[in-house]
C-alpha cells in the first residue's frame, strides 16, 4: 500500500512538472505573423489601352514580269522612291526579239501571198468576162484571195502581240511610290506572274495593329485612336479605324485592325513602329485575380486586409463570372479595398498578417 502511494505521488509530480514546462514554452512563443501578398482595388473611370504596331501604306502593288525570263538588271533597291513608268528591272529580251523578227517575216510573207491572190482573182475575173474561164476557177481564186486577207490580219495580230511581249521584258512602276520589298535578284529566272517587287503609295498611310479578340469586339469602324511613334512619343497623330479583320488569328486570337492616319507628321514613315491608344469607358465590374477567391459553403469570399490592425477578415462578394486568370466582382468590394491575392486557404479570421506590396487593380 505504501509503495502504491509513493508511485502515485511520483506520477502526479511528473505531470505537474510537464504542465508547467508546456505553459512556459507557450508563453515564450510569440504569435506568428504571416506575410500575405495583397493588392488594392482601384476603379478607373476611363480605361486607356495601347497596342503596338507599325505604319503601312494603304495601297501597294505586287509587281512581276508577264513572261518567262532571266533577270539581267535591277535598277532599284528597297526604300527607293520611284515614279510612274520608271524601270524597276529587266529580263533578257533575246527570245522576245527573235519572236518579233519571226512575226515580221510571217507578215511579209502573208502580204506577198495576198498580193498574188489579188492579182490572180483579177485575172480570173477578166477571163470569166470573156468566157475564157469557168465559174469554178474564178470562185477558187476569190476564196484564195479571202484566205490571204485573213492570213495578213492574223500575222498583223501576232506581230502586235509579240511586240507587246517584248515590252514586258522591262518591269515598270504603275505609280509614284516607294519600293518596300524585292523578291528576285539579277541572274534569277522568273516565271510569268512571279513576285519581283512591291511598290507602295506613301500618300495614304495606316497604322496596323493586332488587337485581342475580346477588345476588338468593342471597337467599330470609325472609332478614333491616338497613334504615337515609339521612338519619339511626342510625335503623334490621330487615326480612324478603317478595317477590322472579320476573324481572329488562330494562334494569337487577335484581329488585325487598320487605322487610317489623318495628316500624319513626316516621322510616320513606312515601317515605323507605333503604339495606338484607345480610350474607352471602364468596365463597371471589378477584376481581381482568381487566386483571391475563397469558395466556402457555396459562397465566394475574399480576405479583406485591415492595414491599421494588420489583420484579415472575410467578405462575401458577388461574381459575374471568372476565368483561370481573373474573376469579375459586381458586388462586395469598393474602390480602395485591399485584398489578399494568394494563400487564401491557409488564412484564418482575424489572423495577424504582414502586407507585401502589390499592384492596384
Amino acid at each position: 500500500m505504501r509503495r502504491f502511494l509513493v508511485y502515485g505521488a511520483s506520477v502526479a509530480l511528473a505531470a505537474c512538472v510537464l504542465a508547467s514546462c508546456q505553459q512556459e514554452q507557450d508563453a515564450a512563443e510569440p504569435n506568428i505573423v504571416r506575410p500575405v501578398l495583397s493588392t488594392v482595388v482601384k476603379i478607373q473611370p476611363v480605361q486607356i489601352r495601347g497596342f503596338a504596331g507599325k505604319v503601312e501604306a494603304r495601297f501597294e502593288t505586287q509587281l512581276g514580269f508577264r513572261t518567262l525570263g532571266r533577270i539581267v538588271r535591277r535598277e532599284v533597291s528597297v526604300g527607293d522612291q520611284v515614279s510612274n513608268g520608271q524601270e524597276l528591272a529587266a529580263i533578257d529580251p533575246l527570245a522576245l526579239e527573235l519572236a518579233v523578227q519571226l512575226a515580221e517575216a510571217s507578215l511579209s510573207s502573208a502580204r506577198a501571198q495576198l498580193t498574188n491572190a489579188a492579182t490572180t482573182e483579177d485575172r480570173q475575173r477578166a477571163l470569166l468576162s470573156r468566157n475564157s474561164a469557168t465559174e469554178a476557177t474564178f470562185d477558187q481564186a476569190q476564196q484564195a484571195h479571202e484566205a490571204a486577207v485573213a492570213a495578213v490580219v492574223q500575222a498583223e495580230a501576232n506581230l502586235t502581240k509579240v511586240k507587246e511581249d517584248l515590252g514586258y521584258a522591262i518591269l515598270r512602276s504603275d505609280f509614284d511610290g516607294v519600293v518596300t520589298s524585292l523578291q528576285a535578284e539579277v541572274g534569277q529566272t522568273v516565271t510569268a506572274g512571279q513576285l519581283v517587287a512591291v511598290v507602295a503609295r506613301p500618300d495614304v498611310r495606316e497604322a496596323v495593329v493586332d488587337i485581342p479578340e475580346a477588345i476588338a469586339g468593342t471597337i467599330k469602324v470609325g472609332s478614333k485612336f491616338q497613334v504615337n511613334l515609339q521612338i519619339d512619343p511626342s510625335i503623334r497623330a490621330t487615326g480612324t479605324v478603317r478595317q477590322i479583320a472579320p476573324q481572329a488569328d488562330e494562334a494569337t486570337r487577335t484581329r488585325r485592325t487598320r487605322i487610317t492616319l489623318e495628316q500624319p507628321p513626316e516621322g510616320f514613315r513606312l515601317g515605323t513602329t507605333i503604339t495606338a491608344y484607345l480610350a474607352t469607358a471602364a468596365d463597371s465590374r471589378i477584376h481581381i485575380p482568381t487566386t483571391a477567391i475563397l469558395d466556402k459553403d457555396g459562397k465566394a469570399l475574399v480576405w479583406l486586409v485591415d492595414g491599421k490592425l494588420g489583420t484579415v477578415s472575410t467578405r462575401e462578394v458577388k461574381l459575374d463570372g471568372r476565368t483561370d486568370a481573373e474573376a469579375m466582382v459586381v458586388e462586395g468590394l469598393v474602390d480602395g479595398d485591399r485584398i489578399a491575392t494568394a494563400g487564401v486557404h491557409s488564412l484564418s479570421e482575424g489572423q495577424k498578417i504582414k502586407m507585401t506590396d502589390g499592384k492596384s487593380l
